[in-house]
């Protein structure tokens, strides 16, 4: 496969000298389909990625109005969609703008579009990029990077993070099926088997999953006004109630009267799976070398069931009950 094909995180044509000889003396892992990641600050990466973590390091300055979208990457590229979209609905209230309006942003353009990722868009090439696009208050962002990597940069800021996570089994289900559709492979058995060592020793991308999640965890036990965490389950399971809470953490809250006008069902029906992937705007075009369609897949909860061996389930059971043992975190 020629690395223009690859998604632009995968490949590394923009790493800046000095990038590569911090790289060189990293930890490094070479990945299913022989890419490589590094780690840095206890995180892996792959070398373009790392460069825009960099980046934004150097570069980035909060505003106490920022929302900033995190999630673990490949978690399920349906979660972080969805995700987006509610939060886009639901700001976009104060534009008047309703579910039916023509000019609605998710009618002509894909959540991931709308909502830019920090390392991978926003500062992949650039410590200064052009933020005219952000003039607007608040500013949407998002990211998978995990909170250590953004505290010195947030550390005197009021903005607010947003973090969603699901069933680690569904994960790594979501992440097999997505790495196999982005490197146009088959997701065959073998291919799992690899991911799920990677991802079982923490030396994936991202990784490991359990200290991501924890470190946003643990935030938004110490400071739940400025870290909401949320579980895709608990969204799937009482979406009316899990918009609220989204709404009143973001600041704004519902009204009584939009509750009983069907305001909160049009957002739903609006943001759902089924409504996103039947648009046009994400049957074609690509984010990053990435399909459109891509981001869409079940997004069903206990999807791994149909795909772990026993002992595969067992495992991660095991990895689950030691890392995060004590944290109040359950699964």
């Amino acid at each position: 496969m020629d690395s223009k094909d690859l998604p632009v995180n995968i490949r590394d044509d923009k790493i800046s000298e000095e990038t590569k000889k911090l790289i060189s003396s990293l930890p490094s892992y070479t990945v299913s389909q022989g890419q490589k990641i590094c780690q840095y600050q206890g995180c892996w990466y792959y070398y373009n990625t790392l460069q825009g973590v960099l980046n934004f390091q150097r570069g980035f300055q909060p505003q106490d109005t920022d929302i900033i979208l995190a999630s673990f990457p490949k978690s399920g590229p349906a979660l972080t969609t969805w995700l987006k979209a509610l939060t886009v609905a639901l700001l976009e209230r104060s534009k008047n703008h309703s579910s039916s309006d023509a000019d609605h942003p998710l009618l002509y353009d894909n959540p991931h579009g709308i909502v830019p990722c920090l390392e991978i868009d926003v500062y992949r090439e650039s410590s200064n990029p052009n933020l005219a696009k952000f003039s607007a208050s608040p500013r949407l962002l998002s990211t998978h990077m995990p909170l250590q990597a953004m505290h010195e940069n947030l550390k005197h800021s009021s903005c607010k993070i947003v973090y969603v996570c699901r069933n680690l089994k569904d994960t790594l289900i979501s992440s097999w099926f997505f790495v196999s559709a982005i490197h146009k492979i088959e997701p065959n058995r073998s291919f799992l088997e690899s991911i799920f060592k990677s991802f079982c020793n923490g030396t994936n991308y991202y990784g490991p999953v359990w200290e991501h999640i924890l470190g946003y965890w643990r935030r938004s036990l110490e400071d739940p006004k400025h870290v909401l965490f949320m579980r895709y389950e608990e969204m799937k399971a009482e979406p009316r109630d899990q918009i609220k809470k989204l709404a009143n953490f973001l600041g704004c809250p519902l009204t009584k009267q939009e509750e009983e006008s069907g305001f909160v069902d049009e957002i739903l029906d609006l943001c759902s799976l089924r409504n996103l992937s039947s648009l046009e705007v994400n049957q074609t075009g690509k984010i990053n070398n990435v399909d459109h369609k891509f981001y869409f897949r079940k997004g069903e909860v206990g999807d791994s069931k149909n795909y772990l061996t026993p002992e595969m389930d067992n495992k991660i059971d095991m990895i689950i009950q030691e890392k995060l043992q004590g944290s109040g975190l359950m699964f």
